[in-house]
């Protein structure tokens, strides 16, 4: 797949999703590759590549990320993640007045060190969503 075919990818298949895009030959830019509050994906070919984008729908999660010649697409499903298990992160993006949200997936299994009973063990921490600061407004 080449650079094209992503960004193909991304402004139809994930243009209504809430999401951001890194480029490698710059910081995120909050009028270009941040999207939210219905503001529809649309992110141009540039000089560098992506090296990361990360959309989510309220039930999908999708990650891309490109690994030297290919890339990473994984999506997962949060639509049944508990609430205790989103967090929010403020984000170091200047004039950005909405947290981060990263669901945690869990997975119960049968640990040897624990005689085999469940254990609930962290798989993969993956994008939720963004959420206005208190006192701010949309």
């Amino acid at each position: 797949m080449k650079k094209e075919d992503i960004i193909k990818i991304i402004n139809n298949k994930y243009k209504t999703f809430s999401g951001y895009v890194q480029f490698s030959h710059r910081p995120i830019d909050k009028s270009k590759d941040i999207f939210f509050d219905g503001k529809s994906v649309k992110i141009e070919d540039e000089e560098g590549f992506i090296y990361e984008a990360h959309f989510c729908n309220g039930t999908e999660s999708i990650q891309i990320r490109q690994l030297n010649d290919n890339w990473l697409v994984s999506e997962t499903d949060i639509s049944s993640i508990d609430k205790k298990d989103i967090q929010t992160y403020i984000s170091d993006i200047e004039n950005f007045s909405y947290k981060i949200k990263m669901a945690q997936i869990w997975e119960t299994n049968p640990d040897k060190l624990c005689e085999n009973m469940d254990v609930k063990k962290l798989t993969k921490v993956v994008f939720a969503g963004f959420e206005p600061m208190k006192g701010e407004s949309k």
